[in-house]
C-alpha cells in the first residue's frame, strides 16, 4: 500500500508526547517527509498539479473505487472483466498522475502526451470488454485472433509496463522485460502469441492471478485502510506501544518497534511505513542517545516487519492463499509465529544494544495516559471485526466491506475525523489512488509468473541451483535466499512475493518435499528483507534520511537488529510446527530453543550480556546461539553449553573485577568495551 495521498493524520491534542510545534516547524517536517518519499518510494512521486485535470483524475478515481464497492456487494464480474475495468482504470490513471521521468515538473499539469497514453490504456482494457464474447469464444480457437487482436493485445502489455516503471519503478519492468525476452527469443514463441495469451486470458499473464486477486480483494482491504488511516489509528498504535514499552531500558526504541508492528496490520510499503512512522520515532530515539545510524535502523527494520504481520501482510497474504490452496484465514494464523518471532528478534537486539550503551527509558511524565488511550480504543474495531469475520469462514471481500463500514461508521464519533460530503469524496479518490502501484505492481508481475509457468523456466532455475549445491539442502536453501533476496531489491511488498513464489518456491517444494506453506513464507520473508539488506535498501535508506544518517551505516545496522529474521525461515523450512504444521511436542521445544537462540545472538552481535563482553564470550555466544537456533536436540544442546560456558566467564570475569581496585575495574571494562565495539 501507497501513502502517497494517505498521510499520516494528525496526533491527538492528548498526547503527551506532542510537543508544541509552531505552524514553520510542522511545515518543514511535513515538506521533508514528502522529500523523502519522493527520493525513496516510485509511489509518491506523483504529480501536485493537476491544474484542470484534477477533475478528471479526481472523477476516474471515485468511479474506480465506487465500481469495487459494488462487486464487492452484488459480486464480481467475470475474471477477465473485472480485471481489465480493475487495471484500465488504475493504468489510466498512473498516466495522468505520474511524469514519465524525474526531470518533469510536478506542478505544470499533465502535458498532451501523457493524456494520450491514458486514453490508450483505458482503450485497450475496455476492448476486452467490449469484444469480450469474441476474445473467449470457440471460435476464435479454431480460426484464430485477428490482426486487431495482437495489435491491442501488444499494447496493451507495452502500456502496462510503462505504468509499472512511472509508479512503482524500474527493477520490476526489467524482470518483466527480461521474462518476455526469455518467451520469444528463447522459448521461440511468436510475439502475436505471446501477446494475445498474455494480456487476453485470466489464466497467466497480466490477467492472471495477482490481478483477479487485486481486482477481488486486495483492492477492498487497501481502502480499509484508507479509512482507518482517516480515524487517526496510527497515532492511536504509536501511543499505546509507547505506553506499554517506552519506560524500560531503550524504551523509545522498543516503542517504535512496537507501534510499526500494530501499523504493518494496515500498512502494506515498508518505505512510505518507515517515512510515516520514522518522521515521529526516529527524532524521539536521537534525544533519548540512539546514534543517528542506529535510529534509523531500528525504524526501518521494524516497518519492514511490518509486512509480515497479519492480517493484511503487505496485501500478498491474499495471492499466497490463492497460489498455495490454504486459506487466507488459516494463512494469517499460520503467519502470527514467524511475525512475533521477528518482532521479539528485533526487541532483543535493541535492548542489548541499549544496556550496553546505557541507555534508559523515556520518564512518566512522557508517556501518554492509560485514560486517553482507553477514551480511543474504539478505533480497533474495525481490525477486530475483520479477522473475526475472516476466522469464522467469512470471504475476504464480505470481512473488507464490513470493516470499512465499521470504521467509517466510528470516523464521525470524533469531531477530528468527522467526514462530511466533502471529506467522503476524498475518501472515495484516495482509495484508488493508494492501490495504483499495487494494482500496476501485480499486472506486471503476472507477465513473470505467466513466463517462468509456461515455458518451462522456474523448473530450469531450480534444476541449476540444485546442480550448483550439489544435492546439499542447506546449501540449496542459502542460494534460494540470496535469489530471494537480489529479485526481492527495489520491489514492492505484493510484485516481490509474485516473483519469488513463482521462481523459487517450486525450487523447495519440488526437490526437497518441503510443505508448500513454509516454501512460501521461506521466499516471502526474504523477499521483503531486501527493503534492509545492503545495497539496495530502500527502506534503511529512508531512515537514514529522517536520522540524518549515512545510508550504508544504517543499512548493514539494519541488518544486524534483523539478524533473527534471516534465521527463522531456515528454521521452519526445517522445522514446519512453527508454522503449525506439526504437533505441540514438536512446536513448544523448537520455540523454546529458536527464542534462547535469538537471544544469546542478539547478546553476542551487541557486546553484552550481563556485562560487556570479550572477544571471546561474544565469538561463545555468537556460534552457540546459532547452534542453538538449528532445530535438532544434539545440536542445540551444543549451542547451549557454549553459551553457558559464555555466561559463566562473564560472571567470573566480573566476579574478580569486583576484587580488584576501582582503576583495575575500570581499565578492564574499558578493554571489554574496545572488544564490543562494531
Amino acid at each position: 500500500m501507497s501513502t502517497a495521498d494517505t498521510p499520516s493524520a494528525p496526533r491527538p491534542a492528548d498526547s503527551a508526547l506532542d510537543a508544541p510545534l509552531d505552524a514553520e516547524s510542522v511545515k518543514e517536517a511535513e515538506e521533508q517527509t514528502e522529500d523523502l518519499l519522493r527520493e525513496h518510494d516510485s509511489a509518491s512521486r506523483f504529480r501536485t498539479g493537476l491544474g484542470s485535470w484534477v477533475w478528471i483524475v479526481g472523477g476516474l478515481s471515485i468511479a474506480l473505487t465506487l465500481f469495487h464497492l459494488y462487486t464487492g456487494v452484488f459480486g464480481s464480474r467475470p475474471s477477465l472483466i473485472q480485471g481489465a475495468i480493475h487495471l484500465g482504470g488504475a493504468t489510466s490513471i498512473i498516466f495522468l498522475l505520474y511524469p514519465i521521468n524525474r526531470r518533469v515538473s510536478l506542478t505544470d499539469g499533465v502535458p498532451w502526451y501523457d493524456a494520450v497514453l491514458a486514453i490508450l490504456s483505458l482503450g485497450a482494457n475496455l476492448y476486452i470488454v467490449v469484444e469480450y464474447r469474441h476474445l473467449t469464444s470457440n471460435l476464435v480457437q479454431i480460426m484464430g485472433f485477428r490482426e486487431v487482436d495482437y495489435i491491442v493485445a501488444a499494447l496493451g502489455i507495452l502500456l502496462v509496463l510503462e505504468a509499472t516503471r512511472r509508479c512503482v519503478g524500474l527493477p520490476i519492468v526489467i524482470i518483466a522485460s527480461l521474462a518476455i525476452a526469455y518467451s520469444i527469443f528463447v522459448y521461440g514463441m511468436s510475439w502475436q502469441n505471446y501477446a494475445v495469451g498474455t494480456f487476453f486470458t485470466a489464466r497467466s499473464g497480466v490477467f492472471g492471478t495477482p490481478i483477479q486477486v487485486s481486482s477481488t480483494f486486495i483492492f477492498l482491504f487497501l481502502l480499509f485502510a484508507v479509512v482507518l488511516i482517516r480515524t487517526n489509528i496510527g497515532a492511536f498504535f504509536n501511543d499505546l506501544a509507547f505506553r506499554v514499552a517506552g519506560r524500560f531500558t531503550g524504551g523509545p526504541a522498543k516503542a517504535a518497534v512496537a507501534a510499526s508492528g500494530l501499523q504493518g496490520m494496515i500498512s502494506g510499503s515498508s518505505v512510505a511505513n518507515t517515512v510515516a512512522s520514522g518522521s515521529f520515532t526516529i527524532p524521539i530515539m536521537k534525544k533519548a542517545g540512539f546514534k543517528p545510524h542506529v535510529a534509523g535502523a531500528t525504524e526501518a527494520t521494524a516497518s519492514t516487519g511490518g509486512q509480515f504481520m497479519p492480517p493484511i501482510m503487505g496485501a500478498a497474504a491474499f495471492i499466497m492463499a490463492e497460489y498455495t490452496g490454504v486459506p487466507y484465514a488459516e494463512i494469517i494464523v499460520i503467519a502470527i509465529i514467524p511475525a512475533l518471532l521477528y518482532f521479539l528478534g528485533v526487541m532483543l537486539s535493541v535492548h542489548f544494544d541499549a544496556k550496553r550503551n546505557g541507555l534508559g527509558g523515556l520518564p512518566a511524565s512522557m508517556l501518554p495516559s492509560w485514560t486517553s488511550l482507553a477514551k480511543r480504543a474504539d478505533l480497533i474495531i474495525p481490525l477486530v471485526i475483520i479477522v473475526w469475520m475472516m476466522l469464522d469462514g467469512f470471504s475476504p471481500a464480505r470481512a473488507a466491506l464490513w470493516g470499512i463500514g465499521a470504521a467509517f461508521v466510528l470516523s464521525f464519533l470524533r469531531k477530528s475525523t468527522r467526514l462530511g460530503f466533502v471529506g467522503i469524496v476524498k475518501m472515495l479518490e484516495a482509495g484508488a489512488r493508494t492501490a495504483l502501484p499495487v494494482i500496476a505492481a501485480c499486472a506486471t508481475a503476472g507477465i513473470v509468473a505467466g513466463t517462468v509457468t509456461s515455458t518451462g523456466l522456474g523448473s530450469r532455475l531450480g534444476g541449476s541451483i540444485i546442480d550448483i549445491a550439489q544435492g546439499s539442502f542447506l546449501l540449496v536453501l542459502l542460494m534460494t535466499m540470496i535469489v530471494c533476496v537480489i529479485l526481492g531489491m527495489g520491489l514492492p511488498t505484493t510484485a516481490n512475493y509474485v516473483v519469488t513464489a513463482t521462481i523459487a518456491a517450486p525450487i523447495l517444494i519440488n526437490n526437497f518435499e518441503v510443505p508448500v506453506i513454509a516454501a512460501h513464507m521461506f521466499v516471502f520473508f526474504f523477499g521483503i528483507l531486501a527493503d534492509i539488506t545492503p545495497p539496495v535498501c530502500l527502506a534503511a535508506y529512508a531512515g537514514a534520511g529522517i536520522a540524518g544518517a549515512n545510508p550504508m551505516r544504517t543499512g548493514v545496522t539494519a541488518v544486524k537488529l534483523a539478524i533473527a529474521a534471516f534465521l527463522i525461515p531456515f528454521v521452519f523450512v526445517l522445522e514446519p510446527s512453527l508454522l503449525l504444521q506439526g504437533t505441540i511436542t514438536e512446536l513448544i521445544p523448537a520455540l523454546a530453543t529458536l527464542v534462547l537462540g535469538m537471544m544469546v545472538i542478539a547478546a553476542g552481535l551487541a557486546g553484552y550480556f550481563f556485562g560487556r563482553t570479550s572477544a571471546l564470550e561474544r565469538a561463545l555466544l555468537l556460534i552457540g546461539g546459532v547452534l542453538m537456533v538449528y532445530p535438532h536436540v544434539v545440536v542445540s544442546l551444543a549451542g547451549l553449553v557454549l553459551a553457558v560456558i559464555a555466561v559463566v566467564l562473564q560472571l567470573i570475569r566480573r566476579r574478580g573485577s569486583r576484587g580488584d581496585s576501582p582503576a583495575v575495574a575500570e581499565r578492564e571494562d574499558a578493554s571489554d568495551g574496545a572488544a564490543s565495539t562494531g
